[in-house]
Formats: structure tokens, sequence, C-alpha cells
């Protein structure tokens, strides 16, 4: 295997899985998957780590099986972050400048948005992601890149999530444990709009629904911006549940009958089929009807829905979306979704696959719904690999390449970089916020070479 190529590796910590996966990037800028591995969840609810070892657990095993698969040893990951602590708000800022006829710099971009970091929030929260959604240099509003202009006062409107510092701590915690170190946390509704959104639909106007386990996502796009984000702390799991208790049987049977025979829409589900389960215990098997099972799920996933159509309505683009909804995650393989949620929403729904970024001979395996936030790490771990080469001299090696270059796996399973030790690296002492400020200087120097 070519010790040039590049690779990214990325674990998606969910209620219901963990997948951990390695991809490169071809000519074509397409992503192949070189190694998916993916095992039950059990220390996870909500999007929310509540038992470190039985995730850390997890995560060992899926890694063990994809560095074999893959051939490659990597020694730092891409995670992504969600969960029911997730919240996002608005927030406007400006700063006053010294002369009209001073083209503005990056560094003052920069200082706009770095100011942001200092608004007041909850303690035990930090900002995860401060997104510019447009800026005004004095009356000139609706400008996307200011650098370079004239004007004394820059203003701009900013789109913030802020997530809780615990939280983001034990999926660090979590991750170190398992012998890896998190490169970049990334808020998966932003890692799956990059895997199934076209750019056409961006621009046009879109809300992506993610259907998880335990958490249903929700990502608001119009004019290429993103323009508002949310995690609404119930999915697919709930409606298992109902199953399960409406139906007084056992909860593997309750998911089994979910996949296998639920429909999201109770009218047409045929009256005279039923399904036979297992009784509890040698206990008589139960009859149930696809109708009664298909009301049931109806009955949730509406709730569901509605969850989904106040946020739409809270990000004050409701009547903006041209292109509609995309649905994802493992809850849009639900039969008969898209029509309830077209009949409920009024708007245009469609399945997002990851497929038209995906090559490669695993294309097939990895093109569905539940794979979406998986992939989309992937291209977000490119995105940010790509923009820290630029900041190095072409002679210089980049250490992140270096890392996550191909390497014989061992025997016995990977190899731990680190041992936990009582004093904190470097790596570790920086905080998540410090991560993310260093993120976006990188991204503004590359938005300047653009321009310039």
């Amino acid at each position: 295997m070519n010790k040039q190529e590049q690779y990214v590796a990325a674990i998606d910590i969910g209620t219901t899985k963990i997948v951990a996966i390695v991809g490169s990037k071809n000519e074509n800028g397409k992503i192949e998957i070189l190694g998916l591995s993916k095992a039950l969840s059990r220390g996870v609810k909500r999007g929310v780590v509540l038992n470190i070892e039985e995730t850390v657990s997890a995560i060992e095993t899926t890694v063990q099986d994809v560095q074999k698969r893959s051939g490659i040893a990597f020694s730092e990951v891409f995670v992504g972050i969600a969960g029911q602590h997730i919240k996002s708000m608005k927030s406007r800022g400006y700063i006053m400048r010294d002369a009209y006829d001073d083209e503005i710099k990056k560094e003052e971009v920069f200082k706009l948005i770095e100011d942001m970091h200092k608004i007041h929030i909850d303690i035990g929260e930090e900002i995860i992601h401060v997104i510019p959604q447009n800026f005004i240099v004095d009356n000139e509003t609706g400008v996307k890149s200011p650098i370079g202009m004239c004007g004394r006062r820059l203003e701009a409107n900013f789109h913030i999530v802020i997530g809780q510092v615990a939280a983001a701590k034990n999926i660090e915690k979590c991750i170190r444990k398992a012998g890896l170190i998190v490169k970049d946390m990334i808020l998966e509704p932003l890692a799956s709009s990059d895997a199934v959104l076209t750019d056409d639909e961006k621009e046009a106007g879109v809300v992506l629904v993610d259907i998880g386990g335990g958490t249903t996502d929700v990502a608001v796009y119009y004019d290429n911006i993103i323009r508002h984000t949310a995690v609404i702390p119930f999915g697919g799991n709930v409606i298992t549940k109902d199953i399960k208790e409406g139906c007084a049987i056992l909860h593997r049977h309750a998911e089994s009958l979910k996949i296998q025979y639920g429909s999201a829409l109770g009218d047409i589900a045929p009256d005279d089929k039923v399904v036979s389960i297992p009784g509890i215990s040698g206990r008589e098997p139960k009859e149930i009807s696809f109708k009664s099972l298909a009301y049931i799920i109806q009955s949730r996933m509406e709730e569901i829905i509605d969850a989904v159509n106040f946020e739409i309505q809270n990000s004050g683009y409701a009547d903006k979306l041209a292109a509609g909804m995309v649905i994802t995650g493992g809850g849009a393989m639900l039969r008969h979704l898209p029509q309830l949620m077209k009949f409920k929403t009024a708007m245009d729904v469609r399945i997002g696959i990851p497929n038209e970024h995906l090559s490669g001979s695993a294309k097939n395996e990895i093109n569905q719904p539940m794979y979406a936030t998986s992939v989309g790490l992937i291209m977000r771990g490119f995105e940010y690999l790509e923009t820290y080469k630029k900041k190095f001299n072409a002679g210089k090696k980049d250490e992140f390449v270096n890392q996550v270059a191909a390497t014989p796996v061992r025997e016995n399973g990977p190899e731990v970089i680190a041992e936990e030790k009582n004093e904190p690296d470097e790596e570790d002492r920086l905080t998540l916020t410090d991560k993310i400020k260093s993120m976006l200087t990188k991204i503004f120097e590359v938005e300047d070479q653009k321009i310039s």
C-alpha cells in the first residue's frame, strides 16, 4: 500500500451503534471506504455517554476490527458529537475600524468571530461551533466574505452551537481509553449534511432530518449557509419501546417487528395480515396485526415530526425551503415514512444516502442512510486535513498524514499510542474551544488565499 496515501479515520458514537470507519480520497475527489465496522452501543443514551467502560469496550472492538479489515493502524480520529444537551442560538457582533479606506483583513474577521466565544453562556457549557451567517460592512448587508472590502463598521450575524463540557469530555475520555486521540469533534448534523445534501439543495433551502436511535438531528440550510441546528431528544428507540409496551413483548422482538413489518402509515396497512411472536418463557405465542403495529409506529412518529416542524418554524426559514426535506439515519429506512413526512409537513421529501460522494468496491455496502454521519465525518476530516496542510511549506511533512499513513497492524490488536498519565499532555490540556478557535484561524487563512 502506498505510504504517501492519506487516510482519515472517524468514530460515530451513537445510541444504538458505534461505527469505526477509515477512508481515503481518490483523484476524482470521491471518498473510498477502506474499512468499516460497527458494534452495539450499550453505554450511550440519547447521544450522551453514560457508561464509560461499555462505550470504551465497543470502541475498542470496532477499532480493532476496522484496522484488521483495512490494514491501517491509526492513532487519531474525528468524532461526532450530538445528544440532547446540544442547543443553538443566534448572536450578532461588530467591531469599529480605525479608517474607512483600509481593506478589511482576515485578522479583523477572526477577532469578530473570537469575540463570539466570549458571550455569556450557562455554567458547564461551552461553545462548539461559531458559524458566520452573513456580514455587514457599514450599510452593505448580505456580504459573504468581507475580506478586502473597505468600511468603518464590520458587523456579522452568527449561528452558535453550544454543548455541555462534561458530555464532550466524556467522549474524549472514551476515545483516549481506547488508545486513540480525538483530532477534532464535529457536530453530527453538519457531518450528515455534507454526506447527503447537494449544493443545489443547500442553495435553494432544505432541512435535513437525521433520525437516529436516541436522537433526531435537524439542520436547516438556505443560500448555502446553515441557518439552524437542533437535536431532538428522541428517535427510533421510542418507537421500539412503544411497540414493546403496546404489544407486551420483548424488546428484541419489538425491534425486529419494526424493521421487518413496520409501516409509518396505519391506514394503508393490511387488515388481514398478522405476525406471530414467540411467547415469553414458553408461554403461548402472540399474534399482532400489521395494522395495529402500523398505528403504534405512526402515532409516535407523528410526535417526532411535530418536534421537527417546531424547529423548522423556529429557524425562521420555513417559507424558504424550496428543496423541501431530506431524511436520513437508521430511522429513515422505516416503510412509508417519506409519505407520512410529506403529508404532515407539506414538503417534498426524499431519503438521503451518501451515494454522491462514494466510490470503490465498498460503495454498495456503505450506501445506506444509517451510515450518513460516518461518511460525513470522513468528509469533514479531509476538509480539516487539507486546511491543515496549507499551513505548512510545501517541503515540510504533515504530521497528521504521517500518523494516519498505512502501517502494518499488529496481530494482537492496535498499538496503544500513549498510556494514560496523571499529568495531562499538551493535547489534553487544550479545551475544545481552543481547538475550534485554532481551526477557525486555519479556515480563514485558506479563504483569504482563495480571495486573493
